[in-house]
């Protein structure tokens, strides 16, 4: 059985003292995470006093991202071995931002995800769509390629753990989530791809999430859908009780 996985990424949003907060007001108010699982990805500066604030309790505190190298003269980067020892459970890997303006390739992205599982923690790896691939009826292929190459040399073992996220870059911060259908067949293409590289077990075990303009409005018919297990949320995870809500989806009309 496939735990949904709730998780919202702050970007570059909040101070110390706003994470501080936000731990303490969802506190209570989240599911079991053998019921639902829920985790906030944020900044690397506020993830000590989050897990400071957090103890015992059910939110997951992840991180936007590190580097492929656990330690060195990388000025300003983020060591995987430094948030395996904090005790972190999830890094994403891949988001169309870090691509965009950072210019992480396929390559990069694949190092971290090798340097995540490396260091015992497991990877949230971010698939993207184009509107442009979606108008030239390319979007298959664009789907097939992100995650193969991101899962490239990593071991079926490893690759049991994964997360993907399904994020038509369309539709991150845009206001206008794709339909239902649209993250169904995306969910489902990175599925198929993952038994394609492995096998259907191992594909039918991966938590594959919808990430792009979710909301409390629209999620409850996101998770209807078979092969969405998830979200990945940005602007609807920096309020609490927005949080909240899409945790307790299930609360929620379609």
């Amino acid at each position: 059985m496939r735990i949904p996985l709730i998780a919202g990424n702050w970007k570059m949003n909040k101070s110390v003292a706003e994470a501080r907060a936000f731990v303490t007001a969802v506190q209570g108010k989240l599911p079991a995470p053998d019921k639902v699982e829920t985790a906030i990805a944020a900044p690397a500066l506020f993830l000590e006093t989050m897990l400071e604030a957090n103890v015992d309790q059910v939110l997951r505190v992840a991180a936007e991202t590190c580097y492929y190298e656990d330690e060195g003269a990388y000025t300003g980067e983020i060591s995987p071995k430094a948030l395996h020892q904090m005790a972190i459970p999830y890094v994403i890997c891949g988001h169309s931002e870090r691509r965009r303006y950072f210019n992480e390739t396929d390559d990069v992205i694949n190092r971290k995800v090798q340097a995540v599982f490396r260091n015992g923690m497991t990877p949230i790896v971010c698939c993207d769509e184009t509107m442009g691939r979606r108008e030239s009826g390319e979007k298959i292929h664009w789907v097939v390629n992100q995650v193969s190459a991101a899962l490239k040399g990593v071991s079926a073992e490893d690759a049991a753990r994964i997360v993907v996220a399904y994020e038509p870059s369309w539709a991150i911060g845009s206001g206008t989530s794709a339909s239902s259908d649209q993250a169904e067949e995306g969910c489902y293409l990175i599925r198929q791809t993952l038994a394609d590289i492995y096998s259907d077990d191992l594909a039918n075990g991966v938590r594959v999430l919808y990430g792009g303009s979710v909301k409390p409005d629209n999620i409850a018919g996101l998770m209807a859908r078979g092969n969405v297990d998830g979200v990945l949320a940005g602007g609807s995870s920096l309020a609490e009780d927005s949080f909240i809500q899409l945790a307790n989806y299930q609360n929620l009309e379609n």
